[in-house]
């Protein structure tokens, strides 16, 4: 038999507050994955299946999202990037590249901030992360409050039709079984408060997009044309503002093109991994 499967192991970080749960899967440089809102380590299965026979893949889950723990007050994104610190020391990881979705971004920008130049290369899959899209370049700022409005409607429809609106209207239409499995996997932390979690990343998001370029790493901005809770025009002009940046589209996907649309996903994320640093 010539096929063998990549190694995986499981442990946890103990935290004064609370443990985060982790999975390493491969072997060559790390790649580390933060999971969005709707997610947890599991959520990256058809990256971790694609990278792991070249990259040591390690995920987790946030704070207060399965199987990890949450602190008696809720889990704060304030103490993702040292959550994220203490896992890189504990592993002995040292510099990495790091791939975020949606909540994650808030973990790789403040980490990449904390750790200037530790950051091989970042990706922030549908997310500005703790950067605030309203002070964006214009013109797209200029379109900002309208996008908010349409795209709250959108989402209103979306939950009366029992989708998940990270996963979006064509996800649930065309990938009934993977829209299924994306509610299961946000469903594994349904005890967590996430309106008091998305309250703390909003009061969280107040850096300028330049401030980005102190991390000292190349980024790339990725978007679904179809997201409806992240502004998709926001990874160019994102990546307008930050040296060694760029932005990528991923089509007919919305929110989670890393779940809906993953051999795309996968590819970008391929090619920006093998580019010179």
């Amino acid at each position: 038999m010539s096929f063998a499967a990549s190694s995986r192991r499981q442990g946890r970080v103990i935290r004064s507050d609370c443990e985060i749960a982790y999975e390493i899967t491969g072997q060559g440089p790390p790649l580390v994955f933060a999971h969005g809102l709707g997610g947890c380590l599991l959520s990256w299965f058809q990256q971790v299946a694609h990278f792991a026979p070249r990259f040591t893949c390690v995920t987790f889950s946030h704070r207060g999202f399965f199987p990890s723990t949450a602190p008696a007050a809720g889990p704060d994104p304030q103490a993702y990037a040292n959550d994220l610190a203490s896992l890189v020391d504990e592993l002995g990881l040292g510099s990495i590249s790091l791939v975020c979705q949606s909540m994650g971004g808030w973990t790789g920008v403040e980490y990449a901030l904390m750790r200037p130049g530790s950051v091989r290369k970042l990706v922030l899959a549908a997310t500005t992360g703790s950067i605030d899209p309203r002070l964006m370049r214009d013109p797209e700022r200029g379109r900002y409050e309208s996008w908010s409005a349409e795209a709250s409607a959108a989402r209103d429809e979306l939950h009366a039709c029992n989708i998940h609106p990270a996963a979006g209207e064509r996800m649930a239409r065309e990938q009934p079984a993977m829209h299924l499995l994306y509610r299961q996997l946000n469903a594994l932390s349904g005890g967590l408060d996430k309106e008091a979690l998305r309250e703390r990343m909003r009061e969280m998001r107040r850096r300028a997009p330049g401030e980005l370029a102190a991390a000292r790493c190349p980024v790339l901005f990725l978007a679904g044309d179809e997201d409806v809770v992240m502004p998709p025009f926001s990874a160019a002009a994102l990546a307008s503002a930050v040296p060694e940046s760029r932005a990528a589209t991923i089509h007919g996907s919305g929110h989670s093109a890393y779940f809906e649309r993953p051999d795309m996903f996968n590819a970008l994320v391929d090619a920006f991994l093998a580019e010179p640093a």
